[in-house]
């Protein structure tokens, strides 16, 4: 309450889930083309009236702050205004298209206190955000190319379960869009034309298009049954005018990109929330804060357990000692618990073997006596393949 609802304190644990993830979509977006910026979390407020969330998206938006000279800034809802002005900042030519701008951005919307809702509604988030500036030309096949993106995390995450919602216009509340006619028609079918190279379900709902254009949402649906959105997506036909954002055409004319934007992963907050919900807090041996535990049998077998601690630690394992004076049993049952992938334990049979430990998974699964080399090579497989 003294920091603010809907403000997430992440602890250690949490804190290395979302680095983890963090840095494999890093490395996952360079491979597939995109570039990162990084922009700041506050802006003057002519950018918002520029992008037009000023006065349409105004009471999501945290209040403004006055500069010395009487100047408002607000913290940024989004990410799209600040990558547009890098787009910007020099002229471009159709030959740098696609350009794919990519960044974890920090984001504060005022949602409702009566919405906000653990992990999965809150008012600070981190976005895996990118919009892609291309020809009309090229948008199909880029629009389709971000649903494969999608595909390639959802199967890696084991999510199975999903379909996509596009939001369309209410014809009987047109005050509350952007945008001539023409453009939303064109925006709509030229997301349809990708989504059909897909073989991705989709359903439409009337009314929760974007102000400024239709848009496509991800709906994931973890193990026990509930469904969230997660991941929005949308070809923008409207903000490049609005900002007057140009590139040099083959024909040398001035022309207007499209934009893309997606966030395949969403908000960190929401997606590891929903991993949370979805593993039931199993999480995969490469996204396990703790990835071994290491029970000591008696005290006299601690400083054995320490040593070959410290050895998986050099090799990048994330591991802990339970030193506390406890039973085998009670120490086995806690770790299980805690869902801790994998349990080694050492006594005197294991020091005799020289390095070697009897490895259980949490799953009750005893694995059998293994050399400290013989485990290394077993948990680096696992990790490498983000079994």
């Amino acid at each position: 309450e003294e920091v603010g609802p809907g403000l997430i304190l992440w602890l250690p644990n949490g804190t290395i889930i979302k680095d983890l993830i963090e840095e494999f979509a890093k490395k996952t977006e360079r491979e597939w083309g995109y570039k990162r910026v990084s922009t700041p979390n506050i802006t003057k407020s002519g950018l918002y009236y520029t992008s037009g969330h000023l006065p349409y998206y105004q009471k999501d938006m945290y209040p403004p702050m006055r500069g010395d000279k009487g100047e408002e800034y607000y913290l940024k809802p989004m990410n799209c205004p600040h990558h547009h002005m890098i787009y910007s900042f020099r002229k471009r030519s159709y030959k740098e298209l696609p350009l794919r701008l990519a960044e974890y951005g920090d984001c504060y919307r005022y949602e409702a206190s009566g919405e906000l809702f653990g992990l999965m509604r809150v008012r600070g988030m981190t976005q895996n955000d990118a919009h892609i500036y291309c020809t009309l030309e090229q948008a199909v096949a880029e629009f389709a190319a971000v649903m494969e993106l999608h595909e390639y995390y959802y199967k890696l995450f084991g999510i199975k379960d999903y379909h996509l919602e596009m939001a369309l216009r209410d014809p009987k509340n047109p005050d509350k869009y952007h945008g001539d006619e023409k453009m939303w028609e064109l925006a709509e079918k030229l997301m349809r034309e990708a989504v059909a190279k897909t073989k991705i379900p989709m359903v439409e709902q009337i009314g929760n298009a974007a102000f400024y254009g239709p848009k496509i949402d991800f709906i994931i649906k973890s193990s026990i049954g509930r469904e969230f959105g997660v991941s929005t997506n949308q070809i923008d036909l409207y903000m490049g005018e609005r900002f007057g954002l140009k590139y040099t055409g083959s024909d040398g004319k001035e022309k207007t990109p499209v934009i893309i934007h997606r966030a395949p992963l969403g908000s960190h907050e929401r997606f590891i929330g929903f991993l949370i919900e979805h593993y039931g807090g199993a999480f995969p041996l490469w996204l396990s804060p703790v990835q071994v535990i290491i029970l000591p049998i008696a005290d006299r077998h601690l400083p054995s357990a320490k040593k070959i601690a410290d050895k998986l630690l050099e090799k990048g394992i994330r591991v802990e000692v339970d030193d506390r004076s406890e039973r085998l049993d009670a120490k086995i049952r806690d770790a299980t618990l805690q869902k801790i992938p994998y349990l080694a334990i050492i006594g005197d049979k294991e020091i005799e073997s020289k390095d070697s430990l009897t490895i259980r998974d949490r799953n009750g699964k005893d694995l059998g006596i293994m050399s400290l080399s013989q485990f290394l090579v077993k948990l680096k497989e696992e990790v490498d393949k983000k079994v």
